[in-house]
């Protein structure tokens, strides 16, 4: 039983007591990229779950009398916890840390179409919001979108980057088990008046808003696993409908904030050709650069990147001109 499909309980409540529990016994960590993961987890001593870390960081399965009973109780009622053939345990969620604070999400391995990723582009996501709200902050009583929203990263870094803001965090997905997920991180995180939102990006959330925050999947998978395939060509079509349906939602100085990837052709970016009539016609200052030159370099291997020479990450910020925010001290 796995945590977050329809007819399931919900583990918001369970999520939320064993944060805590962990918490206490100052639990931390970083998760690494799912080619790192398999690597480290393919070593000869890390068959079998010794720590906490092991179990609710690295996924490794585990024997039952490695975890309170109580805490055990909690896991088993909420769906999040899975029996080997062997009598060995598997935890069916993943806590990580980011800015100090735990994040839920699925185990390893991601293979579930619906699993709720949370990885490297989260913490360069993160980083992205707050290098923005540190050069820019928003007005009182802020709209903050994160669409497309998975674990709640996004949006929850962006509403504690502006305590003094005390803004309106609108958390949305299209995939119920994200929004299970978001819901715990936003109450751990102090966010607990969150909106959740199930919607196919803006569908389901009217009004504009003062920040648009978005990291969606963009690469081309064969599996078209909901928190990795973006559609088109090289997985950006996603990306391009973000921005194209964003512009009339931002309000007036409001900004778009765009994070993704981009398969490079030669030299060329076809992600920028493809959003460039649009960030032109409406004539609102933008900024686009590269974050990373070269990530998933094993997704070259695959037929939709046979013209591909790297894949990049790149950024996108568009601001509706209009009332600015005060700068930052």
């Amino acid at each position: 039983m796995t945590a977050g499909r329809s007819g399931d309980p919900d583990p918001t409540a369970a999520l939320l007591r064993v944060a805590a529990w962990l918490q206490q016994k100052d639990y931390a960590f970083t998760t690494v990229t799912p080619a790192t993961h398999a690597r480290v987890n393919a070593r000869p001593a890390a068959q079998v779950a010794r720590t906490l870390r092991d179990v609710f960081g690295w996924s490794r399965p585990f024997a039952p009398a490695l975890l309170p009973s109580d805490v055990l109780d909690v896991l088993r009622d909420a769906g999040l916890v899975q029996t080997a053939a062997d009598g060995l345990l598997r935890s069916a969620v993943r806590f990580s840390t980011l800015s100090g604070r735990l994040f839920a999400h699925s185990a390893y391995p991601t293979e579930q179409e619906d699993a709720v990723f949370f990885g490297p582009d989260t913490y360069r996501f993160a980083q992205l919001i707050e290098d923005e709200l540190a050069r820019s902050t928003l007005p009182p009583h802020a709209r903050i979108l994160d669409l497309g929203c998975g674990s709640g990263a996004g949006g929850i870094v962006a509403a504690r980057a502006v305590p003094d803001v005390q803004p309106e965090l609108v958390l949305s997905d299209i995939n119920p088990r994200a929004l299970r997920f978001a819901a715990a991180n936003a109450a751990l995180a102090g966010c607990g008046q969150a909106q959740l939102v199930q919607s196919d990006l803006y569908a389901a959330t009217p009004g504009t808003f003062d920040l648009v925050l978005a990291n969606p999947p963009y690469l081309n998978d064969a599996a078209e696993r909901t928190y990795r395939h973006g559609g088109g060509r090289f997985g950006e079509a996603l990306s391009a409908r973000i921005v194209r349906e964003g512009l009339p939602r931002l309000a007036a100085g409001g900004r778009l904030v765009l994070y993704t990837g981009a398969a490079m052709v030669d030299g060329d970016d076809p992600l920028l050709a493809l959003l460039r009539p649009d960030l032109e016609a409406a004539g609102w200052p933008w900024r686009y650069r590269e974050l990373d030159p070269d990530v998933f370099g094993e997704e070259l291997e695959q037929p939709a990147y046979g013209d591909a020479e790297r894949i990049a990450v790149v950024a996108l910020v568009v601001r509706r001109p209009g009332l600015a925010a005060a700068a930052s001290s």
